[in-house]
């Protein structure tokens, strides 16, 4: 929308606000201190509206004054990454920048799969969120369920995937290598 059409926009809506409030010209003059004729001009479109006349309006009527002059609404904040599956596992990518610190939420779906480790540079987190995932990682076989974490440097031939028993969905946070993310453990007390 132009700032033209929207304000064009404002003398109808000044008059509607006001009528819904069943205020007089005479009323609103009194409560603004703005006079009967610059309201009237205002709201039939002959004056354009600016910040000195709309602020008290505003104040008057008690609105906003986005709607006064019928500012959009904001938009929807959620971030609504598309899904990307691979080899039937599907990743919701939760960063947006190419390069440096990569966050996934992954759904593993169930499935016996034998474990095929590789290795790259980097270094991976993982923490479930719900059901089991198998991490194979140099000789550790290893089973993480819900609210367990694993950090590791992925010059280490690994793996992870499903156990058989059911879906994981799991956080999935990858950096290059020298970017480590830490879990902080409590101490156990004696």
């Amino acid at each position: 929308m132009t700032t033209d059409e929207v304000l064009a926009g404002v003398g109808p809506r000044l008059r509607r606000i006001r009528k819904e409030r069943e205020v007089t010209l005479a009323g609103l003059s009194e409560a603004t201190g703005i006079s009967v004729s610059t309201l009237s001009r205002l709201e039939s479109g002959l004056r354009k509206p600016s910040l000195e006349l709309l602020l008290p309006i505003a104040r008057a009527h008690q609105v906003p004054l986005d709607e006064l002059v019928g500012a959009p609404p904001v938009r929807d904040p959620r971030v609504r990454a598309e899904p990307i599956v691979r080899h039937g596992r599907t990743h919701w990518p939760l960063t947006r920048q190419p390069g440096g610190l990569q966050a996934f939420k992954v759904l593993e779906p169930q499935r016996t799969a034998e474990p095929d480790p590789r290795s790259h540079e980097g270094y991976e987190w993982l923490y479930v969120l719900s059901g089991r995932l198998r991490l194979v990682l140099g000789e550790h076989d290893v089973v993480l369920s819900a609210g367990e974490a694993a950090e590791f440097d992925t010059r280490v031939p690994h793996w992870f995937g499903s156990t058989g028993e059911g879906p994981v969905e799991f956080l999935s946070l990858f950096g290059p290598q020298g970017e480590r993310m830490h879990v902080r453990a409590r101490p156990k007390r004696s």
